[in-house]
C-alpha cells in the first residue's frame, strides 16, 4: 500500500532508511543496505499533471530503495512502475492539491544516474565522473543514456519537437512559460553547479554540508513560507569492505541542524525520537482527505523547534548552542572517518546503537 494507490508486492525487499513527510507512504531521500542512494524533487512540465491519485514520486523512492540493489535496478523498478501506474495526486497535506511531476538523483559505490519524468514519460543520464545537481528543473539535455520507449513519438505528436535534429529532453518537455517558482530554481541549479565546481576533485562529506547549507543561493530555503525540510548527505566507498555511511539531519534547516551518522549493521536499534506519532484517524488517510490537522513532528523536531525559538530570543545563549551541536557533528564526522580509514574499528553493536546514541545526544543538549 503506498501513499495512494497498492502495487504488486515484491518477493523481497531490502532493508531501508528513510527521511519522509510524515503523512505520506514514501520518501523524499534515502538509502537501503546495498549503498542504494535515492532523493527527488518536483518539477512542472509540458506533461498534463494528474490530480488523479496515482503514484507520488516519494512512493517511486522507497520502491526503487526497498527494490533496487543497485542504482540502475532501482532505475528500472521506478520507470517500470510510473510506466504502470502513472504520477499523480497531491504532494502535500492540505486540502488544496498541490501536484508536480518529479525528478531524481540515484547512486550507488559504483555508478550514479539523473532521472528525469514528465507524466508517464521519463529520460535518464547516467552520470560517469564529476559531479551533478538537480534543482527543481529539467536538466538531461541530449546526452540521454535510457529514455519512455514513446518519449520521441509523444514530443512529435504533439508538436514539441520537430523529429529531426538533436533531441534534448529538457528544451522538449520544459514549459516556455515558467512559473516564478522555476525561474529561482534556475538560479539555484547554477549557483549548486558552481558550488560544486570550485570544490572539483577534493569533494568530501563536509563540503556537501556546507552546500546545503548555502542560503544565499536558496538551497539551504528558509523563505516564501518553504523551508528546506530534511538533509541527507552519504558516503559511498568503492570499496565493498567498508560501509556506507549516511548522515540525517532529520529536522529542517540544515543550516541549523546536525548531520547524525547512520550505518546498515544487523539489530539496528530503533529510533522513536525521530518517528512521527501515527493517528487512527489520519486526515491523510480518510476519504475526503486532509479535512482536518494532526501534529505530526516527533520528538526531535519539538525539542530543535524550541531550541531555535530560544536561539532567536537570546542570541549569545543561541550562538553557544550552534556551537555545541557544530561540535557534536564533528564528533560524528571524526568518528566516521576514522571508520573509513580504518584506523577505528567499532563494534557491530557501537555501530547498531549509533543513530540513536546522536540522537539521544543532540536532545540532552537541547
Amino acid at each position: 500500500q503506498c501513499t495512494y494507490l497498492e502495487v504488486e508486492q515484491a518477493e523481497h525487499t531490502h532493508a531501508v532508511v528513510l527521511s519522509r513527510p510524515a503523512w505520506l507512504w514514501g520518501a523524499e531521500m534515502g538509502a537501503n543496505e546495498h549503498g542504494v542512494c535515492v532523493g527527488n524533487e518536483g518539477v512542472w512540465t509540458r506533461e498534463p499533471l494528474g490530480e488523479d491519485e496515482a503514484l507520488l514520486g516519494m512512493d517511486l523512492v522507497r520502491l526503487g530503495l526497498e527494490r533496487g540493489s543497485s542504482a540502475r535496478e532501482a532505475l528500472e523498478v521506478m520507470t517500470a512502475l510510473l510506466e504502470r501506474y502513472g504520477q499523480g495526486g497531491s504532494c502535500k497535506e492540505e486540502p488544496v492539491p498541490f501536484v508536480y511531476h518529479n525528478t531524481f538523483l540515484l547512486a550507488d559505490r559504483t555508478e550514479a544516474w539523473v532521472l528525469e519524468t514528465a507524466g508517464r514519460y521519463w529520460a535518464a543520464q547516467r552520470i560517469t565522473e564529476g559531479s551533478r545537481n538537480i534543482s527543481n528543473q529539467l536538466s538531461i539535455g541530449s546526452e540521454i543514456t535510457a529514455e519512455h520507449a514513446g518519449l520521441r513519438q509523444r514530443a512529435r505528436s504533439q508538436g514539441w519537437w520537430s523529429g529531426h535534429g538533436e533531441f534534448s529532453f529538457a528544451q522538449v518537455f520544459s514549459l516556455e512559460q515558467q512559473p516564478p517558482r522555476m525561474e529561482a530554481a534556475k538560479a539555484r541549479f547554477q549557483a549548486g553547479r558552481e558550488l560544486l565546481r570550485q570544490h572539483a576533485g577534493h569533494i568530501t562529506a563536509e563540503t556537501l554540508m556546507s552546500i546545503l547549507r548555502d542560503k544565499g543561493s536558496g538551497i539551504c530555503m528558509d523563505s516564501e513560507g518553504f523551508r528546506t525540510a530534511g538533509s541527507m548527505v552519504s558516503v559511498l566507498p568503492r570499496d565493498p569492505a567498508l560501509p556506507c555511511v549516511h548522515f540525517f539531519t532529520a529536522t529542517p534547516d540544515p543550516s541549523r541542524s546536525v548531520f547524525k551518522p547512520f550505518v546498515f549493521v544487523a539489530g539496528i536499534k530503533p529510533v522513536p525520537q525521530v518517528r512521527s506519532p501515527t493517528f487512527l484517524q489520519d486526515p491523510a488517510k480518510q476519504i475526503p482527505r486532509f479535512q482536518s490537522s494532526v501534529d505530526r513532528r516527533h520528538e526531535l523536531y519539538r525539542r530543535h523547534q524550541a531550541a531555535l525559538e530560544l536561539m532567536e530570543q537570546d542570541q549569545e545563549r543561541g550562538q553557544k548552542l550552534l556551537e555545541t551541536l557544530q561540535e557534536l557533528e564533528k564528533q560524528g564526522l571524526e568518528g566516521m572517518k576514522a571508520l573509513l580509514e580504518g584506523t577505528e574499528t567499532p563494534l557491530p553493536e557501537e555501530l547498531a546503537d549509533l543513530f540513536f546514541d546522536c540522537v539521544e545526544a543532540e536532545l540532552k543538549f537541547y
